[in-house]
């Protein structure tokens, strides 16, 4: 089903007996973002909203809005708490933004038990290859180059999905309701250092001019956020940590998609420098 559709979600609701919603369905690819922000607004906002509808007519328990750390813009030293002012700087962002916000009307005005997550990179096993990681480890695997937007200088921090998981299992249990609670890690590396790091450990170099030979720097996307620092204190405190070291999950990653990655369909297209895509159909009534 789809999410945009409202009669299938209150369907849903009425037929099954749907206690808690993890609200995770998105479109969330960046770069695609800016070739397609009429589409990423009508399924980020417009999809949102017919959920959060839906799960408030049938009196869910907790519903649970999956955001971003990119709802703050970028940084390159303020580190962000939940009560930071949202600043996004790409459609993507801006309509998780604007999401939130309808999710957090529901408490001010019904006291609906919504609980908002904003969570840094998630990677790990069984992510679509369009995303940093598994897409460097693929292209490396079929011996091509790491294509890297611009200087390759900005910085992210990476959350293994195990951890990330145990963050959702927690916010479940725990989070209060109206809450907004960041969900991150202090590992921090820029994204050519993460090319590097994936060459030396697929390719097996430590050589300079070895691993900048499977460097392919291309032009840059419209904005690319330095940073994202966020403190996650407030997670901390119900009890939360990280706990999967890079070296850890890394190696699982790549272990994975050496293993299964022709069992994706249509990769390639995720595997270019820039978004292959064709515009988004016009939206019609029923």
């Amino acid at each position: 089903g789809d999410i945009c559709e409202p009669d299938f979600i209150k369907h849903l609701f009425e037929t099954e007996k749907i206690d808690i919603v993890l609200h995770f369905a998105a479109q969330t690819h960046v770069d695609l973002s800016f070739w397609r922000a009429l589409e990423f607004t009508y399924v980020n906002v417009y999809g949102t909203n017919v959920l959060v509808a839906a799960a408030h007519e049938a009196n869910v328990e907790k519903f649970v809005y999956v955001s971003t750390d990119e709802v703050y813009g970028g940084s390159t030293d303020e580190e962000f708490d939940e009560s930071s002012p949202k600043r996004p700087t790409n459609p993507y962002a801006s309509s998780k933004a604007a999401a939130e916000c309808s999710v957090q009307s529901y408490w001010e005005r019904y006291q609906f038990p919504v609980v908002i997550t904003r969570s840094s990179n998630v990677y790990g096993p069984h992510q679509y290859p369009e995303k940093v990681i598994p897409k460097f480890i693929s292209l490396l695997q079929q011996n091509r180059k790491c294509c890297i937007h611009g200087s390759g200088l900005q910085r992210r921090n990476f959350l293994y999905a195990a951890d990330v998981v145990e963050a959702f299992l927690t916010v479940l249990k725990e989070g209060k309701p109206g809450e907004i609670y960041n969900i991150g890690t202090n590992f921090e590396m820029s994204i050519a250092q993460l090319a590097k790091e994936l060459i030396h450990l697929i390719k097996k170099t430590s050589s300079e001019s070895e691993m900048e030979y499977w460097m392919d720097y291309v032009q840059d996307r419209p904005t690319n956020d330095l940073r994202y620092p966020m403190n996650s204190e407030k997670m901390h405190n119900l009890g939360w940590r990280p706990k999967v070291p890079w070296k850890e999950g890394i190696k699982k990653t790549i272990e994975w998609y050496k293993e299964n990655f022709h069992n994706w369909k249509n990769t390639e297209k995720a595997l270019e420098p820039f978004p292959v895509t064709e515009p988004f159909a016009q939206l019609s009534g029923p």
